[in-house]
């Protein structure tokens, strides 16, 4: 998260050394910038696992699994439709503008998706508040409008998800895969080799219909995503479970061997080209062998060093995902895009800047998790 809003506030500066930005479309290569999607993808994959066998013991049947992982897809959509369409709002057809219309949608989901404290004295009215957020989302999207280059009005922008919409749409269709077949770990390894397959065969043009499918037809596309959510719940697995490995040495030494064969595989397939735009699996392999040296150093550090204190500056953050996420954007659309010290977009001035919002953002949501306002789906 930190990385995310730090890399994002960069996004429109100048001045500042290329690996401090996405890589182009045309350039064959990637920065670490181009890791933090992927990293987020990674820990959907590591911490469904969890999510999944927490739900299952707590009494929930199949089929209010599958409501609630269909429920938690669709809210995500949402969500990353709204900010991937704050920039086309047209405020002639919508009667609102850009920045109005964003902040008014995101509130309205804030208030239907919040972590509402369980209290019969206030039951009535966070229930009031949550059909309230419900009410103004729904209008917010039924009032949205655009031009279009001949101009007529349009409605929502599909071709594009943003994040959120896309983290959404992989985890619904690594859901469908996992849920039927979690008994079975190695089943898990099958997956991720059909569909890191499939990404090849997609990024070498030999099968395109992946990419035409829409996505509530297909939702795995050219596999690229799906791969590295399952290549974390690979990961999660090996430490969760004793299929894999029986100590924590073999553990260790199973997730190292595990990324060896990622960053061996990315290799081979580098004559595919290394890119974030176009999915290309050596972006996908190198991304998850990364994640999971990076998930390692944590874990001896955290769970085997006990050492936590450390990070407890970006616990809010960690612990308040999506409410964090959505910060920047409502901020944004109160003050506008370059909320702070809008002169400084050049070199380190830029990069003060930079860190400077990251920290506020931070401690803003450091702020409202102390007041227990909490986003979850």
């Amino acid at each position: 998260m930190l990385v995310m809003i730090f890399v994002n506030q960069l996004a429109e500066m100048r001045g500042l050394p290329w690996w401090t930005f996405h890589m182009p479309a045309s350039v064959n290569g990637m920065t670490y910038v181009d890791m933090v999607f992927p990293f987020f993808l990674f820990i959907v994959g590591m911490s469904l696992p969890m999510a999944i066998r927490r739900r299952l013991s707590a009494g929930d049947s199949m089929w209010a699994l599958g409501l609630h992982v269909a429920g938690r897809a669709l809210a995500l959509v949402v969500l990353g439709l709204i900010l991937a369409n704050r920039d086309k709002v047209d405020p002639r057809l919508t009667g609102l503008s850009a920045d109005h219309w964003t902040l008014i949608a995101l509130l309205g989901s804030i208030l239907f998706w919040i972590n509402y404290p369980k209290s019969i004295r206030f039951r009535i009215v966070f229930r009031g508040l949550k059909a309230a957020g419900l009410v103004v989302l729904v209008v917010m999207l039924a009032i949205f409008r655009r031009s279009l280059p001949n101009g007529h009005a349009a409605w929502l922008d599909l071709s594009y998800w943003e994040i959120l919409g896309m983290i959404g749409w992989t985890y619904l269709s690594v859901c469908l895969l996992y849920i039927p077949t979690r008994r079975w770990p190695w089943v898990q390894v099958a997956w991720f080799t059909a569909l890191s397959v499939l990404n090849i065969l997609c990024c070498a043009h030999w099968v395109s219909i992946a990419y035409r499918a829409p996505f509530y037809i297909w939702p795995f596309k050219s596999g690229a995503g799906a791969s590295i959510v399952l290549a974390g719940l690979i990961t999660s697995l090996v430490f969760l479970t004793d299929e894999f490995a029986k100590t924590r040495k073999l553990k260790i030494m199973m997730a190292l061997g595990f990324a060896a064969i990622l960053f061996a595989a990315g290799w081979l397939t580098v004559p595919l080209g290394i890119s974030k735009v176009h999915a290309t699996p050596a972006w996908c392999l190198f991304s998850s062998g990364a994640a999971i040296c990076i998930f390692l150093a944590l874990y001896w550090v955290c769970d085997v060093l006990k050492q936590v204190r450390w990070a407890t500056f970006v616990l809010p953050a960690g612990s308040n995902t999506l409410l964090t996420y959505l910060l920047p954007p409502l901020c944004a659309a109160v003050v506008g895009r370059q909320v702070l010290f809008p002169q400084w977009d050049y070199g380190w001035q830029a990069l003060t800047q930079a860190v400077a919002f990251t920290a506020g953002i931070l401690a803003v949501a450091a702020l409202l998790t102390r007041w227990r306002v909490r986003v979850q789906l």
